[in-house]
Formats: structure tokens, sequence, C-alpha cells
């Protein structure tokens, strides 16, 4: 059973989404919160196995929210999925910095956003729309240009094959499409990411592909 937490500070929201969610046999919501603070309070005295965090809240944000649960030990296994009105918002980038498994419109269709929490609650990261992908590369460019300086120190740990396969997670590739790519079985993909994660210290593929990034791996492309 996968327990949620839904995060958002307009009531009829969270009563909608507490419907959907309950409607899935396989989740079940385990409390609510209408700000940052209650959210993280929330998770840590009801459990959670996945956050639909709203980021624009009063008080406690949601940014600051995804910040306190991905810096928590016992909360490790935790995964925050932000919502947003705006795709274009710019603390998606700093929200998947802190954490965040990734992101989810508002408007999103009910079985898209049941599906966003099967994946979030299985580690995997919402990167498949490419307006996700077209945003981390837009931010990281324009953070680029008075920013700190690249560290691509940070990849000297990995294999020539771990850097591809990192370079194809950045693309938003599934672990299938990757291993067409490479000419490798997905099962070796899956060791791959594995180790990435290890290595490089991510949460999730969401922070892989912010990794790539701000390493140079990957280079944003002009928007």
């Amino acid at each position: 059973m996968i327990r949620v937490v839904l995060a958002d500070d307009q009531a009829l929201l969270r009563s909608a989404f507490r419907v959907l969610v309950d409607s899935d046999p396989g989740m079940t919501v385990t409390g609510e919160a209408s700000d940052g603070a209650e959210a993280v309070r929330v998770v840590r005295e009801a459990g959670a196995d996945v956050v639909l965090m709203d980021i624009r809240m009063p008080g406690t944000d949601g940014l600051a929210a995804t910040r306190a649960i991905g810096a928590d030990p016992s909360l490790a296994g935790v995964r925050v999925v932000i919502l947003t009105t705006f795709e274009s918002d710019d603390y998606v980038v700093e929200a998947l910095r802190a954490g965040a498994s990734g992101f989810l419109g508002k408007g999103a269709e009910p079985e898209e956003l049941l599906h966003a929490i099967r994946l979030a609650a299985a580690g995997e990261s919402l990167l498949s729309p490419s307006a996700t992908r077209g945003l981390i590369a837009r931010f990281l460019a324009r953070d680029g240009a008075g920013g700190p300086p690249l560290d691509a120190a940070r990849l000297d740990v990995l294999t020539a094959r771990e850097r591809e396969v990192l370079v194809e997670v950045a693309g938003g590739l599934s672990n299938d499409e990757i291993a067409l790519r490479l000419g490798v079985s997905p099962l070796t993909v899956k060791t791959h990411i594995n180790r990435l994660l290890t290595k490089l210290s991510a949460r999730d593929r969401a922070q892989l592909v912010v990794t790539a990034y701000e390493t140079g791996l990957v280079r944003p492309r002009a928007v």
C-alpha cells in the first residue's frame, strides 16, 4: 500500500486529490497539510511514501519543505512530487536539486496523477514530459552565466559506460530505450543506474539529470 501525504493550501484541491488517491486500492492518504512546515510534520508523524507537494504555499513553501524532507536521514525513503500550475516555475529546478522526484501540472489527468505516484513510490522520476528536461536545461544554462563553475570532477568516480548511461538518463530515456540504444539488456542498464545513484549520492533519476547538467556532461540547448 502506497502511503500518500497531500500538501496544498487549497482545501478543495486536497479533497479532490484525497478522493482520487483513496479510490485506488493500492494507495491511501495518510495525512494532509496546508503549508510546508505542516507537511514535514505530517510526514514524520503519519508516515508517507510519496508527498504531493504544492510549491507555492503561505509561510513555509513547498521548496523549503522539500529541502527539509531531503535533508532528514529518517525520511530517506520519502519521495516528493511537486505540483505546480506553471511548469515554467523558477522553483521547480531548485526542488529537484533539493531531492524532489519530479513535478506534475495540477491540470494533469487523474490517471496521470496516480501513475506519477506509482512511479515515485517505485523510485523512478517524472522525467517523461519533455518540458521537465527543457526546464532543467534552461535554468541551469541561466545559472551558468553567473553561477558557480561546473564541477566536472564529481564524475571522476564513473566508468566510461556509466557516463554513457548518465547521458541517456539525462535525455529522459527509459531503461528499455537506453538498453536498445547502447546494445545491452535492461537489467544491465538498471545495474548501471543503481551504481550511478550510489556513486553520485543521488536519491533518484531526477537528481541524476540535474547532476548531468551541473557537471557539464550534458550541455543545455539554446532556448
